[in-house]
């Protein structure tokens, strides 16, 4: 069949189009991490894995994905929740509660936990089958023994510092890329402080998996939303 010129035009130009849309849609979807750019591995422990004391639901599966997705970032932050025996977000710690249950501290509502990641114990350790060599940084939180510190740059009382902003502001950090357990505590806590520290912030959907007690995991998603956090897929990470 011949076409005449006006048909020919009339292809190319939808093919050229095509191809532009195609193109720009591969470059909205693919994020390269920079030298101005971290990942924050939250608490991969083994207390929130299976077996562990306060185990997250499929949580190994981020292990995978996190150890494949480091490999793209020069600057990696592991955390660690790091508590004193006899904690105050331990249930134990409060005759008669129940681990899940809600009380009243200094600094606001609490939840109460199951004892979990004691300083020094196996259940307080990272992983073993993380596997992110350039990690530059272990960063240990919850040590106080009066208040919790679900965030990695905040404690739970909304201002202690753990100097985490700081150190990310020193090295030129702008972007920082969220990754580990649990998305609806320590991951969005964490991800909506670094927005308050005016950090770009995205929470890799994938490279998390939630608690969901009481519908905090849908809460988390809508906090972390309005406050800016771009929630992405790890095929969105350019390798």
């Amino acid at each position: 069949m011949r076409m005449n010129r006006r048909q020919i035009l009339r292809l190319l130009g939808s093919s050229a189009f095509a191809a532009s849309i195609a193109e720009q849609a591969g470059a909205a979807a693919s994020i390269k991490p920079d030298d101005t750019s971290a990942l924050l591995v939250i608490d991969v422990q083994n207390c929130f894995l299976p077996g562990g004391s306060l185990a997250v639901k499929d949580g190994e599966q981020v292990v995978p994905v996190v150890n494949r997705i480091a490999k793209a970032f020069s600057h990696v932050v592991l955390t660690q929740d790091w508590h004193t025996p006899a904690h105050v977000s331990f249930a134990s710690s409060h005759p008669g509660k129940k681990p899940f249950e809600l009380i009243d501290l200094a600094y606001g509502k609490q939840v109460l936990w199951p004892d979990h990641c004691v300083q020094g114990t196996d259940g307080a350790a990272l992983s073993k089958d993380l596997a992110i060599p350039q990690a530059e940084l272990v960063l240990r939180k919850g040590f106080h023994k009066d208040v919790d510190s679900y965030s990695a740059f905040t404690e739970a009382d909304g201002k202690t510092s753990t100097g985490l902003a700081a150190y990310l502001n020193a090295r030129g950090i702008s972007k920082v890329f969220v990754a580990g357990l649990a998305t609806d505590f320590c991951v969005a806590w964490t991800a909506l402080d670094a927005r308050k520290a005016g950090l770009d912030t995205y929470v890799i959907e994938d490279a998390c998996r939630g608690i969901d007690t009481q519908g905090s995991l849908a809460k988390a998603w809508t906090d972390m939303a309005a406050a800016g956090v771009k929630r992405i897929t790890s095929g969105d990470i350019a390798a």
